[in-house]
């Protein structure tokens, strides 16, 4: 049986690039190679795009196979599904691609701009499309859309970049008079908790506010919920299935970026330290905004739930961290699925 040429896309020009070289690694060092021919292909943070065809794969996760110059060949993606190569001096080659996962996260790749360049090139790939991608990366656009589902979520204020000096006292008020301190201040574009702030004062807001819009045009400013964190695997296209609940202790504030890439002090609970009845609404709940949000492939879904079991939608991400210890595949995994087949299942799902 002739093999699957699988194309693993990996880095990018977003400021979660380092976690998409440890996604990758993960990704491409367990895929199942008796049934796909693996071809790993980087984007360097300035937006070019090499062809990786030997070396030690360890390099991805590194940071450093931008260096191996021996094992690396420039290469784009052209209409019909094929990777031209073009070694320096040497005559131009084709690759096929069969199916692509683009482990790419942060924007130009998860926010619907890699997906739409897919879509043009005619190549099959893993997670949601290039609308759905999009809506689902900006926060205020998701809370919209979610709002007509009847979607439990938490008060926001959107801010734009442009408006920030002009109407910060207006911003203040209606902080304070809609729900006070403290807030959680966020770009409405960006995952893995980039540029995230909790404000607890007036001063703390424009500072967080600052962080944010350094991250993107445009900021959430959320009300505090106290509630358990909750994250929900959702898989499937046409009939979506979810996993079972998972639980974060972060162990700090909140649940930022250096608690999830570098700290050690966040706790895991696979399955969640919910009651049966309140996991299964939440699991439900997660299917809906799956559907409502148009996603298919992967997605995951977060949520808060509160003391008295009031379930608060947070946010989804569509290609979330999957490192062998990232919630979306440990998820699935609790469940009796390997890291392994949970690749090749979206893979599958991929080329349906």
């Amino acid at each position: 049986m002739n093999k699957i040429n699988f194309c693993c896309l990996f880095g990018g020009n977003s400021s979660e690039y380092e976690v998409s070289l440890k996604s990758a690694y993960g990704v491409i060092t367990n895929t199942d190679s008796e049934k796909y021919s693996i071809i790993p292909v980087g984007i360097t943070r300035d937006g070019s795009c090499w062809y990786l065809y030997g070396g030690d794969y360890e390099n991805i996760r590194d940071g450093k196979w931008i260096e191996d110059k021996a094992n690396l060949t420039p290469a784009f993606i052209v209409p019909g599904s094929r990777l031209c190569l073009c070694p320096e001096g040497e005559a131009v080659s084709y690759l096929n691609i069969d199916v692509a996962f683009p482990v790419m996260h942060g924007s130009y790749s998860e926010d619907g701009r890699m997906q739409g360049l897919l879509d043009m090139c005619s190549v099959s790939y893993v997670g949601p499309g290039c609308v759905a991608s999009g809506c689902c990366m900006d926060k205020a656009i998701t809370k919209q859309i979610l709002k007509c589902h009847g979607i439990p979520q938490a008060r926001a204020i959107c801010v734009l970049r442009d408006d920030l000096d002009a109407a910060y006292d207006r911003i203040r008020f209606a902080v304070k008079s809609g729900f006070g301190y403290p807030v959680f201040v966020k770009p409405a574009c960006a995952g893995s908790s980039v540029g995230v702030s909790r404000a607890g004062s007036d001063a703390e807001l424009r500072s967080a506010l600052e962080t944010a819009l350094a991250e993107d045009d445009k900021a959430l400013i959320e009300e505090y919920i106290d509630g358990r964190e909750i994250e929900v695997a959702v898989m499937g296209n046409g009939a979506p299935v979810a996993s079972v609940c998972g639980e974060i202790d972060p162990g700090a504030t909140f649940y930022d970026y250096e608690t999830k890439y570098c700290a050690d002090t966040a706790s895991y609970y696979i399955p969640a330290r919910l009651e049966d009845e309140v996991a299964d609404k939440v699991r439900a709940l997660a299917v809906k905004i799956y559907k409502a949000m148009g996603c298919k492939g992967l997605s995951r879904v977060d949520f808060f739930v509160k003391a008295d079991n009031t379930i608060i939608f947070n946010e989804i991400n569509t290609l979330p961290g999957f490192t062998p210890i990232s919630m979306y595949p440990k998820l699935f995994m609790h469940s009796g699925m390997s890291y392994t087949e949970v690749i090749d299942r979206l893979l599958c799902l991929a080329m349906e």
